[in-house]
Protein backbone atom coordinates (compact mmCIF):
# COMPACT_ATOMS: atom_id res chain seq x y z
CA UNK A 1 0.00 0.00 0.00
CA UNK A 2 1.05 3.78 -1.04
CA UNK A 3 1.05 5.49 2.70
CA UNK A 4 -1.32 8.38 2.75
CA UNK A 5 1.91 10.54 3.23
CA UNK A 6 2.56 10.07 -0.06
CA UNK A 7 -0.62 12.60 -1.83
CA UNK A 8 0.71 14.75 0.79
CA UNK A 9 4.07 15.42 -0.28
CA UNK A 10 2.56 15.61 -3.91
CA UNK A 11 3.09 19.47 -3.62
CA UNK A 12 6.38 18.67 -2.64
CA UNK A 13 7.81 16.65 -5.16
CA UNK A 14 6.44 19.18 -7.81
CA UNK A 15 8.30 22.05 -6.13
CA UNK A 16 11.83 20.02 -6.61
CA UNK A 17 13.98 19.80 -9.38
CA UNK A 18 13.02 16.46 -11.55
CA UNK A 19 16.66 14.25 -11.70
CA UNK A 20 17.29 13.34 -15.39
CA UNK A 21 16.11 9.67 -15.20
CA UNK A 22 16.24 7.06 -18.04
CA UNK A 23 12.92 6.63 -19.61
CA UNK A 24 10.63 3.65 -18.62
CA UNK A 25 11.21 0.86 -20.28
CA UNK A 26 7.81 -0.80 -22.60
CA UNK A 27 9.27 -4.21 -23.03
CA UNK A 28 12.22 -6.48 -21.97
CA UNK A 29 15.39 -5.84 -19.50
CA UNK A 30 16.81 -2.06 -19.03
CA UNK A 31 19.73 -1.87 -16.84
CA UNK A 32 20.34 0.40 -14.00
CA UNK A 33 23.53 1.90 -11.79
CA UNK A 34 22.42 1.15 -8.44
CA UNK A 35 24.46 3.59 -5.88
CA UNK A 36 24.77 2.19 -2.24
CA UNK A 37 25.47 4.11 0.79
CA UNK A 38 26.41 2.24 3.92
CA UNK A 39 24.11 1.29 6.72
CA UNK A 40 27.16 1.00 9.84
CA UNK A 41 24.70 0.69 12.67
CA UNK A 42 21.32 -0.77 12.74
CA UNK A 43 20.67 2.23 15.93
CA UNK A 44 22.85 5.62 15.44
CA UNK A 45 22.67 6.40 19.13
CA UNK A 46 24.04 2.70 19.73
CA UNK A 47 26.24 2.24 17.41
CA UNK A 48 27.59 -0.95 19.06
CA UNK A 49 24.20 -2.54 19.57
CA UNK A 50 23.76 -5.44 17.02
CA UNK A 51 20.89 -7.93 18.74
CA UNK A 52 17.83 -6.26 18.53
CA UNK A 53 15.05 -8.94 19.79
CA UNK A 54 15.83 -12.30 18.28
CA UNK A 55 17.60 -10.62 15.55
CA UNK A 56 21.11 -10.00 15.07
CA UNK A 57 21.71 -7.19 12.60
CA UNK A 58 24.13 -7.94 9.91
CA UNK A 59 24.16 -4.85 7.91
CA UNK A 60 22.16 -2.47 5.43
CA UNK A 61 22.15 -0.28 2.67
CA UNK A 62 20.63 2.87 1.32
CA UNK A 63 19.72 2.02 -2.10
CA UNK A 64 19.03 4.09 -5.53
CA UNK A 65 19.20 3.93 -8.95
CA UNK A 66 19.42 6.00 -12.09
CA UNK A 67 16.27 5.44 -13.42
CA UNK A 68 12.85 6.38 -12.99
CA UNK A 69 10.91 3.10 -12.00
CA UNK A 70 13.51 2.46 -9.59
CA UNK A 71 11.69 2.66 -5.83
CA UNK A 72 8.38 1.90 -4.76
CA UNK A 73 9.74 -1.89 -3.83
CA UNK A 74 6.66 -3.94 -2.08
CA UNK A 75 7.64 -7.14 -2.69
CA UNK A 76 11.21 -9.12 -2.09
CA UNK A 77 12.22 -12.53 -2.68
CA UNK A 78 16.14 -13.96 -2.33
CA UNK A 79 17.60 -16.98 -3.94
CA UNK A 80 18.43 -19.73 -1.27
CA UNK A 81 22.59 -18.95 -2.32
CA UNK A 82 21.46 -15.54 -1.43
CA UNK A 83 23.21 -14.11 -4.39
CA UNK A 84 20.40 -13.13 -6.13
CA UNK A 85 17.13 -10.46 -5.30
CA UNK A 86 13.98 -10.34 -7.11
CA UNK A 87 11.72 -7.18 -6.18
CA UNK A 88 8.65 -5.41 -7.25
CA UNK A 89 7.61 -2.34 -7.30
CA UNK A 90 4.03 -1.15 -6.32
CA UNK A 91 3.21 0.05 -10.26
CA UNK A 92 4.02 -2.79 -11.97
CA UNK A 93 7.78 -3.56 -12.79
CA UNK A 94 10.51 -6.05 -11.86
CA UNK A 95 14.11 -5.46 -10.45
CA UNK A 96 16.62 -8.55 -10.77
CA UNK A 97 20.04 -8.10 -9.22
CA UNK A 98 22.82 -10.09 -8.03
CA UNK A 99 23.82 -9.02 -4.05
CA UNK A 100 27.37 -7.89 -3.74
CA UNK A 101 29.02 -8.83 -0.35
CA UNK A 102 31.93 -8.03 1.54
CA UNK A 103 33.42 -9.64 4.59
CA UNK A 104 29.52 -10.98 5.39
CA UNK A 105 28.28 -7.24 5.34
CA UNK A 106 25.91 -5.99 2.05
CA UNK A 107 27.70 -3.70 0.10
CA UNK A 108 25.61 -3.05 -2.93
CA UNK A 109 23.71 -4.80 -6.20
CA UNK A 110 25.09 -5.50 -9.41
CA UNK A 111 23.82 -6.53 -12.65
CA UNK A 112 20.92 -4.37 -11.80
CA UNK A 113 17.82 -4.39 -14.44
CA UNK A 114 14.31 -3.11 -14.50
CA UNK A 115 11.61 -5.37 -16.51
CA UNK A 116 7.50 -4.65 -17.26
CA UNK A 117 5.73 -6.89 -15.54
CA UNK A 118 3.91 -8.55 -18.40
CA UNK A 119 -0.32 -9.13 -17.98
CA UNK A 120 -2.07 -12.34 -19.49
CA UNK A 121 -1.74 -10.85 -23.06
CA UNK A 122 1.35 -9.53 -22.76
CA UNK A 123 0.52 -5.85 -22.46
CA UNK A 124 2.73 -4.48 -19.37
CA UNK A 125 0.56 -4.91 -16.13
CA UNK A 126 1.26 -0.73 -15.03
CA UNK A 127 -1.00 -0.11 -18.16
CA UNK A 128 -3.81 -2.39 -16.88
CA UNK A 129 -5.75 -2.32 -13.80
CA UNK A 130 -3.67 -5.03 -12.44
CA UNK A 131 -0.47 -2.29 -12.28
CA UNK A 132 -0.91 -2.22 -8.06
CA UNK A 133 1.25 -5.09 -7.38
CA UNK A 134 2.08 -5.67 -3.58
CA UNK A 135 3.68 -8.92 -2.88
CA UNK A 136 6.36 -11.49 -3.94
CA UNK A 137 7.17 -15.25 -3.50
CA UNK A 138 8.81 -17.82 -5.87
CA UNK A 139 8.59 -21.08 -4.94
CA UNK A 140 9.73 -24.15 -7.44
CA UNK A 141 10.36 -21.83 -10.21
CA UNK A 142 7.02 -20.69 -9.78
CA UNK A 143 6.66 -16.32 -9.26
CA UNK A 144 3.04 -15.71 -7.29
CA UNK A 145 1.86 -11.70 -6.77
CA UNK A 146 -0.50 -10.31 -4.90
CA UNK A 147 -2.31 -7.54 -6.90
CA UNK A 148 -4.25 -4.56 -4.70
CA UNK A 149 -7.33 -3.33 -5.70
CA UNK A 150 -7.93 -5.45 -8.16
CA UNK A 151 -7.17 -8.31 -5.54
CA UNK A 152 -5.77 -10.69 -7.23
CA UNK A 153 -3.09 -13.83 -7.13
CA UNK A 154 -1.25 -13.89 -10.52
CA UNK A 155 1.27 -16.65 -11.15
CA UNK A 156 4.12 -16.44 -13.84
CA UNK A 157 6.86 -19.11 -15.19
CA UNK A 158 9.30 -17.36 -13.79
CA UNK A 159 11.94 -20.73 -14.39
CA UNK A 160 11.09 -20.99 -18.15
CA UNK A 161 10.53 -17.53 -18.72
CA UNK A 162 12.07 -14.93 -16.47
CA UNK A 163 10.56 -11.15 -16.71
CA UNK A 164 9.30 -12.49 -19.77
CA UNK A 165 6.71 -14.52 -18.68
CA UNK A 166 3.28 -13.49 -18.54
CA UNK A 167 0.93 -13.65 -15.65
CA UNK A 168 -1.65 -15.94 -15.42
CA UNK A 169 -4.51 -15.39 -12.91
CA UNK A 170 -5.06 -17.70 -9.79
CA UNK A 171 -8.80 -18.07 -8.65
CA UNK A 172 -9.95 -16.43 -5.26
CA UNK A 173 -12.97 -16.77 -3.34
CA UNK A 174 -15.20 -14.46 -3.44
CA UNK A 175 -14.46 -12.46 0.19
CA UNK A 176 -11.18 -11.69 -1.09
CA UNK A 177 -13.10 -9.65 -3.88
CA UNK A 178 -14.49 -7.92 -1.49
CA UNK A 179 -11.09 -6.85 -0.02
CA UNK A 180 -11.50 -2.40 0.75
CA UNK A 181 -9.78 -0.51 -2.38
CA UNK A 182 -6.31 -0.39 -0.82
CA UNK A 183 -6.15 -2.91 1.55
CA UNK A 184 -5.50 -5.73 -0.35
CA UNK A 185 -2.87 -8.63 -0.51
CA UNK A 186 0.44 -7.30 0.57
CA UNK A 187 2.22 -10.52 1.49
CA UNK A 188 1.52 -13.93 0.02
CA UNK A 189 4.13 -17.20 0.48
CA UNK A 190 4.00 -20.35 -0.29
CA UNK A 191 3.97 -23.12 2.69
CA UNK A 192 7.27 -24.90 2.84
CA UNK A 193 8.04 -28.84 2.15
CA UNK A 194 7.61 -30.73 5.24
CA UNK A 195 4.13 -29.51 6.49
CA UNK A 196 0.52 -30.13 6.11
CA UNK A 197 -0.14 -27.65 3.53
CA UNK A 198 2.96 -27.76 1.72
CA UNK A 199 2.60 -26.32 -1.54
CA UNK A 200 -0.23 -24.07 -0.51
CA UNK A 201 -0.51 -20.41 -1.10
CA UNK A 202 -0.98 -18.10 1.62
CA UNK A 203 -1.98 -14.40 0.89
CA UNK A 204 -2.80 -12.00 3.76
CA UNK A 205 -4.38 -8.54 3.11
CA UNK A 206 -2.90 -5.11 4.81
CA UNK A 207 -6.08 -4.64 6.32
CA UNK A 208 -9.75 -5.36 5.86
CA UNK A 209 -11.28 -4.15 9.31
CA UNK A 210 -11.18 -0.93 11.53
CA UNK A 211 -8.03 -0.57 13.54
CA UNK A 212 -7.05 -3.23 15.72
CA UNK A 213 -9.48 -5.66 13.87
CA UNK A 214 -8.82 -9.20 12.41
CA UNK A 215 -7.34 -8.92 8.76
CA UNK A 216 -8.50 -11.36 6.43
CA UNK A 217 -6.18 -14.06 5.00
CA UNK A 218 -6.42 -17.02 2.44
CA UNK A 219 -5.01 -20.20 1.51
CA UNK A 220 -5.11 -21.89 -2.23
CA UNK A 221 -4.42 -24.65 -3.13
CA UNK A 222 -4.42 -27.65 -0.73
CA UNK A 223 -7.09 -27.79 2.25
CA UNK A 224 -8.63 -24.29 1.09
CA UNK A 225 -10.18 -21.60 2.95
CA UNK A 226 -10.43 -18.38 4.65
CA UNK A 227 -8.43 -17.71 7.90
CA UNK A 228 -7.59 -14.13 10.14
CA UNK A 229 -4.72 -13.01 11.41
CA UNK A 230 -5.01 -10.75 14.63
CA UNK A 231 -3.70 -7.08 14.67
CA UNK A 232 -2.18 -4.94 17.36
CA UNK A 233 -1.04 -1.28 17.97
CA UNK A 234 -1.88 0.06 14.67
CA UNK A 235 0.15 -1.86 12.65
CA UNK A 236 -0.80 -3.25 9.65
CA UNK A 237 0.67 -6.83 7.39
CA UNK A 238 2.73 -5.57 4.72
CA UNK A 239 4.44 -9.35 3.74
CA UNK A 240 5.54 -12.70 4.79
CA UNK A 241 7.86 -15.60 4.80
CA UNK A 242 8.08 -19.00 5.88
CA UNK A 243 11.00 -20.79 8.00
CA UNK A 244 12.24 -23.64 7.11
CA UNK A 245 10.47 -25.56 9.96
CA UNK A 246 7.07 -24.04 8.46
CA UNK A 247 6.56 -20.82 10.89
CA UNK A 248 5.61 -17.89 9.09
CA UNK A 249 6.84 -14.47 9.99
CA UNK A 250 4.42 -11.62 9.46
CA UNK A 251 6.47 -8.21 8.36
CA UNK A 252 4.16 -5.24 9.85
CA UNK A 253 4.23 -1.55 10.03
CA UNK A 254 2.69 1.73 11.24
CA UNK A 255 2.46 5.10 9.95
CA UNK A 256 1.47 8.13 11.73
CA UNK A 257 1.65 11.91 10.24
CA UNK A 258 3.55 13.46 13.69
CA UNK A 259 5.48 10.08 14.87
CA UNK A 260 6.65 8.57 11.51
CA UNK A 261 6.80 4.68 10.60
CA UNK A 262 7.42 1.90 12.62
CA UNK A 263 8.02 -1.64 12.00
CA UNK A 264 7.46 -4.88 13.37
CA UNK A 265 8.18 -9.06 12.80
CA UNK A 266 5.59 -11.76 14.35
CA UNK A 267 6.42 -15.12 14.19
CA UNK A 268 3.68 -17.04 14.04
CA UNK A 269 3.64 -20.99 14.88
CA UNK A 270 3.14 -23.31 11.57
CA UNK A 271 1.03 -25.62 13.48
CA UNK A 272 -1.85 -22.62 13.62
CA UNK A 273 -2.36 -22.21 10.13
CA UNK A 274 -5.59 -23.66 9.25
CA UNK A 275 -8.53 -22.68 7.57
CA UNK A 276 -10.71 -20.98 10.05
CA UNK A 277 -7.76 -20.33 12.25
CA UNK A 278 -7.04 -16.70 14.03
CA UNK A 279 -2.95 -16.33 13.72
CA UNK A 280 -1.13 -14.72 16.50
CA UNK A 281 2.58 -14.66 17.23
CA UNK A 282 5.45 -13.02 19.67
CA UNK A 283 7.05 -9.89 18.25
CA UNK A 284 10.61 -10.88 16.78
CA UNK A 285 11.88 -7.22 16.51
CA UNK A 286 10.37 -3.86 16.60
CA UNK A 287 11.49 -0.74 15.27
CA UNK A 288 10.57 2.91 14.85
CA UNK A 289 12.64 5.83 13.52
CA UNK A 290 15.45 5.81 16.28
CA UNK A 291 16.08 3.16 13.91
CA UNK A 292 17.46 2.76 10.43
CA UNK A 293 14.02 2.16 8.97
CA UNK A 294 11.90 3.44 6.52
CA UNK A 295 8.42 2.14 4.85
CA UNK A 296 9.52 -1.28 5.23
CA UNK A 297 7.23 -3.39 2.85
CA UNK A 298 8.83 -6.63 1.49
CA UNK A 299 10.99 -9.73 3.23
CA UNK A 300 12.37 -12.89 2.25
CA UNK A 301 14.39 -15.87 4.09
CA UNK A 302 17.11 -17.67 2.79
CA UNK A 303 19.51 -19.96 4.55
CA UNK A 304 23.49 -19.59 4.69
CA UNK A 305 24.23 -22.89 6.28
CA UNK A 306 22.62 -23.07 9.72
CA UNK A 307 21.93 -19.56 9.98
CA UNK A 308 18.23 -18.17 8.91
CA UNK A 309 19.42 -14.74 7.21
CA UNK A 310 15.89 -12.28 6.73
CA UNK A 311 16.27 -9.34 4.00
CA UNK A 312 14.01 -6.33 4.35
CA UNK A 313 13.25 -3.93 1.73
CA UNK A 314 11.60 -0.26 1.85
CA UNK A 315 9.09 1.22 -0.28
CA UNK A 316 10.25 4.71 -0.98
CA UNK A 317 6.96 5.52 -2.46
CA UNK A 318 8.77 7.60 -4.92
CA UNK A 319 9.08 10.21 -2.64
CA UNK A 320 12.49 12.24 -2.46
CA UNK A 321 11.46 12.23 1.27
CA UNK A 322 12.05 8.60 1.52
CA UNK A 323 14.83 6.00 0.91
CA UNK A 324 14.98 2.43 -0.58
CA UNK A 325 16.45 0.73 2.50
CA UNK A 326 17.85 -3.00 2.35
CA UNK A 327 18.58 -4.86 5.81
CA UNK A 328 19.88 -8.28 6.55
CA UNK A 329 19.41 -9.93 10.32
CA UNK A 330 20.14 -13.36 11.48
CA UNK A 331 17.39 -14.89 13.03
CA UNK A 332 19.77 -15.70 16.41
Amino acid sequence: MRLTRRSALGGLGALAVAPAFARAPESGRTSVTVSARTIPAFEPRSPEKTRFGKLVFRSGLVLSGDHERFGGFSGLWRGTSGADIIAVTDNGFWLTAKVVSRDGRLTGLDQAELAPILGVSGRPLHRSRYYDTESLCISEGVAYMGVERTHDVLRFDWAGEGVMARARIVPVPREVKRLPNNRGLEAIGVVPAGQPLAGAIVAISERSGADDEPTLGVILGRQPGLFQVARHDGYDITDLAFLPDGDMLLLERWYRTLRGVGMRIRRVPAASLKAGALLDGPALIQADFGQEIDNMEGLAVHQEGAKTILTLISDDNFSFLQRTVLLEYELA
